[in-house]
């Protein structure tokens, strides 16, 4: 656009808008100027985003990866993010030829299928006193005690793990992950919290995990039938995992990983198309439970 229309667009004087143009220039902006009667303003396509343009609060929230839309909003954060998405958006516009945006052709949703709602401490609620550094104290109703423990902790801050909000944090200098939902109460203490040294957040809650799977996961050895193997892909999801060597014209040999001993009740409806081989106690709560389902069904004498 030449300086003439862009200061009728804007009802300035032609001073005003050239004065504008250098200082969009000096903030960053790529605006050229090209004197002459084929002449004229240009926003430069292509050119690299001016961060300077987001707001330190923008940043911040658009650094987060890995968070779908609701659980943004669970944090507060998906008024700033969309408001540092639509500036970089805005910052060239698209031409016909080019691409969509991957945020107008992908969505991301980490929550687990049919998950019930919970109740408890929101995310939202716990992230001030959080990123203020301060310590906590929880009342923690956890499945394996009989009533709610009093705690104090000291928070690394919070993991979004599966579709579950979880407080990691340190208690008594030892780290726990605390699920939000079985927080019933809590209350900022006016003390700065007491990490360890040289330890993240990042670091702490991968370690965490990874002991948690260790303790509780039973990883079980089987053979499915070639005719059921698909199926098994699709109930079983990423707990299975099929060894390609092992495949034989009989079927398929994988290997399962179940959060506990009791979730290997999910074979049940393969029937005997799927072959245990491990671990014993596997093979033996399995035939536990179809000993179980046979009596239930049995007919009965008088019948």
């Amino acid at each position: 656009m030449t300086t003439q229309e862009l200061a009728s667009a804007l009802g300035v004087s032609l001073r005003t808008v050239t004065r504008d143009l250098n200082w969009l220039r000096d903030a960053g902006l790529p605006v050229t100027a090209q004197r002459g009667r084929l002449g004229g303003v240009t926003m430069l396509p292509g050119s690299g985003f001016d961060l300077t343009r987001l707001t330190p609060g923008e940043r911040d929230h658009l650094s987060l990866t890995g968070l779908d839309e609701k659980q943004r909003a669970e944090l507060n954060a998906s008024v700033e993010s969309r408001r540092a998405l639509s500036k970089i958006a805005a910052a060239r516009p698209r031409r016909i030829d080019e691409l969509l945006p991957l945020t107008e052709v992908v969505h991301v949703d980490s929550r687990p299928w049919l998950k019930a709602r919970t109740s408890g401490t929101t995310p939202a609620s716990l992230i001030g006193p959080v990123r203020r550094g301060r310590r906590l104290r929880i009342e923690y109703d956890s499945p394996r005690e009989s009533c709610p423990r009093d705690l104090v902790v000291d928070p690394y801050g919070l993991v979004a793990k599966a579709g579950i909000w979880y407080l990691v944090a340190d208690c008594a200098r030892v780290p726990w992950m605390y699920r939000l939902e079985r927080i019933t109460t809590w209350k900022e203490v006016d003390q700065p919290r007491r990490i360890r040294e040289g330890q993240a957040l990042a670091t702490v809650a991968a370690a965490l995990v990874e002991q948690w799977e260790h303790d509780h996961a039973i990883e079980v050895s089987a053979t499915i039938d070639q005719t059921q193997i698909e199926r098994a892909r699709r109930i079983l999801g990423q707990r299975l995992v099929q060894d390609d060597h092992e495949e034989s014209t009989s079927g398929h040999r994988v290997r399962i990983r179940f959060p506990n001993l009791e979730d290997v009740r999910t074979l049940l409806p393969f029937g005997s198309t799927i072959t245990v081989h491990g671990p014993a106690e596997a093979r033996a709560h399995l035939l536990d439970l179809a000993t179980d389902i046979a009596h239930h069904y049995a007919p009965s004498p008088t019948s």
